[in-house]
């Protein structure tokens, strides 16, 4: 197995090392655009193989030659957001630096599955489709897992109880427009409405949906990096082990849930060959709505491009 990670910053850096701390493949390869970067991380985190006990080689690199033959590609590459910024405000400039990524790494790991990291992370999932020319099945977006973990982990705050005892559900895009379900989501299965009075859920579900931009407001001059490494190595296990997890992930939608011509957070199991199948969920009207809204957001951004 052989991962490239494209992008050394904080959030491709911390991904590629969570990936050889849990030995998931053979060989990560971390690209970047700035000389030494990449050599000097890799070089490092090489070093701190002993220590944990890893064989994974990780090397750096400011080309592609040596990503070739790479099994799953990970895009981390872009601008990241400062306190006043949408995910919006990056879309122009990211996608650009996402699509030539995303066209170098194709060129020379035609079989890779692709998991994009950067924003906006739904039209970043279509400009990486678009630019490769691969089938939606290989391209997945990051953004439901870690929009989950942060509902699971503000729920288990709030009822102090266990994060492993939490599950949740995020769908729609990754931004303002995300529509957390409430009902779908658990603690030890009893449903969240049961446990939490619904005008504490609505501010839970609040901070679920500003939970980026929090984090952006403390650094002040970056962002999130260890949750969003985190959900992206789950979904690179769940592929390289086969596990076929069920996970939300942003995937080109084709008539599921109604929708057309853009890409949405959905349950998706992933398995080997990526996006096994997407899993469709019965939703209230007012649910269906907002994922349909959240859609529509993400099918406007996809139109300024005009890919």
């Amino acid at each position: 197995m052989k991962i490239t990670v494209i992008g050394a910053g904080n959030v491709g850096a911390t991904t590629a090392q969570r990936i050889a701390d849990k030995e998931l493949a053979e060989q990560v390869v971390l690209v970047d655009v700035v000389d030494g970067v990449p050599q000097g991380k890799a070089l490092d985190m090489w070093e701190s193989a002993p220590v944990e006990m890893t064989d994974t080689m990780i090397i750096g690199t400011n080309g592609y030659e040596e990503t070739a033959g790479s099994d799953i590609v990970v895009i981390t590459a872009g601008l990241a957001r400062k306190p006043g910024m949408s995910r919006d405000d990056l879309l122009m400039k990211n996608a650009e630096i996402v699509g030539s990524c995303a066209e170098n790494a194709v060129k020379v790991s035609p079989n890779a599955i692709f998991i994009i990291v950067s924003n906006p992370l739904d039209v970043m999932t279509y400009v990486t489709m678009k630019r490769t020319g691969l089938d939606r099945s290989r391209v997945l977006g990051m953004a439901g897992v870690l929009d989950s973990a942060r509902f699971r982990s503000f729920v288990a705050m709030e009822l102090n109880v266990s994060v492993e005892d939490v599950t949740a559900f995020v769908l729609g895009g990754h931004g303002d427009s995300m529509v957390p379900l409430p009902r779908f989501s658990t603690v030890a299965g009893i449903p969240l409405p049961e446990l939490i009075p619904a005008d504490r859920l609505a501010e839970i579900v609040t901070r679920t949906r500003n939970g980026g931009i929090e984090i952006v407001n403390f650094l002040k001059t970056g962002s999130a990096y260890y949750a969003p490494s985190a959900s992206a190595v789950q979904m690179v296990e769940s592929i390289v082990k086969n596990k076929r997890r069920i996970l939300p992930c942003a995937v080109w939608l084709d008539g599921e849930y109604g929708l057309k011509d853009t890409v949405a957070g959905v349950p998706v199991k992933i398995g080997k060959n990526g996006m096994e199948k997407i899993i469709e969920i019965t939703l209230l009207p007012e649910e269906a709505a907002a994922l349909a809204a959240s859609a529509a957001d993400v099918r406007e951004n996809i139109a300024k491009l005009k890919l």
